[in-house]
């Protein structure tokens, strides 16, 4: 794994945890030296699936803490971070990332929806580490390893 360019995590299964089970696992996945990006944060999908139980402010208190960005996934689906969760991660000096979660190149249109969360959560390009070119992205999203 060290040699790749970006480690992301992101939950994909036991999604009916308890709060404070979820927030533990994921804080766990966020303390991983190599993680560099949490995906889809909460799991929401809207009209289809709540967000997991879980401690957001604590999420994104590890996340500053343990150098990983958050993920703004455009998916229109998904959404996630809602706005209030952008504010208080910009707030909290937490770094972001935004995906447009493409399973096909159609969805990269996707991106816009992504852009419009992000300026309702009040993020700014400085906030948002994939605003940046390609070389500089990478060496930013490395230097939040502390």
């Amino acid at each position: 794994m060290k040699t790749l360019d970006l480690v992301c995590v992101a939950v994909h299964s036991h999604f009916n945890l308890p709060e404070r089970e979820q927030t533990e696992r994921i804080i766990r996945a966020l303390k991983h030296p190599l993680v560099n990006i949490l995906f889809h944060p909460t799991g929401r999908k809207l009209q289809k699936r709540e967000p997991y139980a879980m401690d957001m402010s604590k999420i994104i208190r590890a996340a500053v803490q343990y150098g990983v960005a958050l993920e703004i996934n455009a998916a229109p689906e998904r959404l996630d971070l809602k706005d209030l969760h952008i504010r208080e991660a910009v707030e909290a000096g937490a770094k972001l990332v935004i995906d447009s979660d493409a399973h096909a190149t159609a969805h990269f249109k996707w991106l816009d929806y992504g852009v419009a969360q992000a300026r309702r959560g009040w993020a700014a390009p400085r906030d948002v580490l994939n605003t940046l070119p390609c070389a500089e992205f990478l060496k930013a999203i490395k230097s939040l390893k502390k």
